[in-house]
C-alpha cells in the first residue's frame, strides 16, 4: 500500500497561521520529518520530498517560512522576488517557526528523539541551525548557504557547527559557486568538534541545488541518488524505531 497524497494543513504559530504540506505514510511512521523549505518557498519539488519520505515510511511536514508574507512560491529563475522574502526572515521567526513545527509533530505523538529535520538550500542552514537548539533524533542538510557568513541574525554555520546537539549529516557538491570547498572543509573540521556524529558527503561533479529535478541545468541524478540513499540511511540510524 503506498503513502497518501501530500495535503495542507496549518499550524498556529506566535505570528499567524503557518501553512504546510504533510505526507504520510500507508503504515505506522518510522518517525516523523520537518522538511525546510528552499529559498524558492514550498515549491513542488519540496512538496514531492515530503512525498518520498512518507513513501519511505516517515511522516513528513514542511512548513511555509515566508508564511508572513503570504507563503508566496517563486519561479528557479525568480531571484528579484524571493530575495526580499529571504531578508525578512529572522532569527526569532525561525525559532517561532521550528518550535511550532515540532510541537505539532509531539501533539501527533513524536518525542523530539523520533524527530528529524532535512533541509534544501536555505533549508539547509535553518536544518543545521535546528540541530544546536534541540536534541532530535537527526539532521541533514543539502548544499545549505550561510557556511562562512551567517545569513538571517545566525552566526555561520562553521561557528554553529561545534554545538550541534544532533547527529548531523551535511551533502554538498564541489562546483557549487556559493559554497566554496574549502569553506566545506571549515565546516567538516567544526562539526566533528561536536559531541554528536556527524559527516560531510562531497559530490565532485554536482552543483548547487543538485537534488531538484525541477532544474536541469543543476539536476545531477548519480549524486541526488546517492544524497537521498544517506540521508535515509541517517534517519534509520539515529531516530529510534517505534
Amino acid at each position: 500500500m503506498s503513502a497518501a497524497l501530500p495535503e495542507y494543513v496549518d499550524i498556529a504559530t506566535a505570528d499567524g497561521v503557518m501553512p504546510a504540506v504533510i505526507a504520510a505514510p500507508a503504515g505506522v511512521p518510522q518517525g516523523a520529518i520537518v522538511v525546510v523549505q528552499e529559498a524558492f518557498g514550498v515549491t513542488p519539488h519540496i512538496t514531492d520530498i515530503c512525498q518520498r519520505l512518507a513513501d519511505a515510511g516517515w511522516l513528513a511536514i514542511a512548513p511555509a517560512l515566508f508564511h508572513r508574507n503570504g507563503s508566496p512560491v517563486f519561479e528557479y529563475d525568480d531571484f528579484a522576488g524571493l530575495i526580499p522574502q529571504m531578508q525578512a526572515l529572522t532569527a526569532a521567526g525561525l525559532d517561532a517557526d521550528l518550535d511550532a513545527s515540532f510541537e505539532f509533530l509531539v501533539q501527533r505523538g513524536f518525542v523530539a528523539n523520533r524527530c528529524g529535520i532535512v533541509g534544501f538550500c536555505m533549508g539547509g542552514a535553518v536544518a543545521l541551525y535546528a540541530g544546536t537548539r534541540a536534541l532530535l533524533g537527526a539532521a541533514v542538510t543539502f548544499y545549505g548557504g550561510g557556511v562562512a557568513v551567517g545569513r538571517f541574525g545566525l552566526p555561520s554555520l562553521i561557528d554553529l557547527s561545534p554545538s550541534l546537539r544532533t547527529p548531523w549529516l551535511g551533502l554538498y557538491g564541489d562546483l557549487d559557486k556559493g559554497i566554496p570547498v574549502d569553506d566545506v572543509e571549515v565546516l567538516r573540521a567544526g562539526a566533528l568538534t561536536a559531541s554528536v556524529p556527524t559527516e560531510i558527503v562531497r559530490y565532485a561533479d554536482a552543483d548547487h541545488g543538485f537534488n531538484c529535478d525541477a532544474r536541469p541545468a543543476v539536476f545531477n541524478q548519480d549524486a541526488a541518488a546517492h544524497a537521498w540513499s544517506r540521508t535515509l540511511a541517517w534517519f534509520d540510524q539515529f531516530i529510534p524505531a517505534p
